[in-house]
């Protein structure tokens, strides 16, 4: 049995304000590092094997607190990385709402496309296929995965064999915790969004 602690990142810089998919150099706000460490001292005592985490910086921050905290190497995996956002990386939400395409993609996510960017089903399949050569790693161990809000979504409607244009349906905070297992009997949803207050 495989059990997958799935961490999405703390509040980064421009949180809520901008999209900021992959662009590069968008690290942890002050609130993000108090999250991260708050998820730490949750996770002390979960038995993690193994740390995985996305490349952008907002998740390999939060990663590297946790992994000082429990004395754990992290292991980049480009799979756990954020969606593609394409042209509306760096665009404030109000300018992607006003995208035409935009109508489309909140209502529809299984069959729609960000302009230059990637499907929801991309996403599902990369992260999916992640887990299961983690799981084939960590049979019988216990793993944290540091992604992204989107991402964590798109493995817990899997998971729950929901339609991805379900997905908007759960709600996956900064510095939650959602908890999947697999078994030889198949997979199951332990758990979802679990926050831990971030010190004040």
């Amino acid at each position: 049995m495989t059990v997958f602690h799935l961490l999405r990142h703390g509040e980064h810089a421009v949180q809520g304000r901008i999209c900021a998919g992959r662009a590069p150099g968008i690290g942890l706000s002050a609130r993000g590092r108090s999250e991260a460490e708050a998820a730490a001292e949750r996770l002390a005592h979960a038995g993690i094997a193994a740390i995985y985490a996305s490349p952008l910086d907002r998740a390999q921050q939060t990663a590297a607190i946790i992994a000082k905290r429990l004395e754990l190497p992290v292991e980049t995996n480009q799979e756990l990385n954020e969606l593609d956002f394409g042209e509306w990386t760096g665009q404030t939400f109000d300018e992607v709402r006003k995208h035409p395409r935009w109508p489309e993609w909140a209502a529809h996510r299984s069959i729609s496309r960000i302009p230059g960017g990637e499907t929801m089903r991309e996403v599902q399949r990369r992260v999916v296929e992640a887990m299961i050569e983690m799981r084939e790693r960590h049979p019988d161990e216990a793993v944290l995965v540091v992604s992204h809000g989107d991402v964590i979504r798109a493995a817990l409607v899997f998971a729950l064999g929901m339609p991805l244009d379900f997905y908007g349906r759960i709600e996956v905070a900064t510095a939650s915790l959602s908890t999947v297992r697999i078994d030889p009997g198949g997979i199951r949803v332990i758990a979802i969004n679990e926050r831990v207050p971030a010190a004040r």
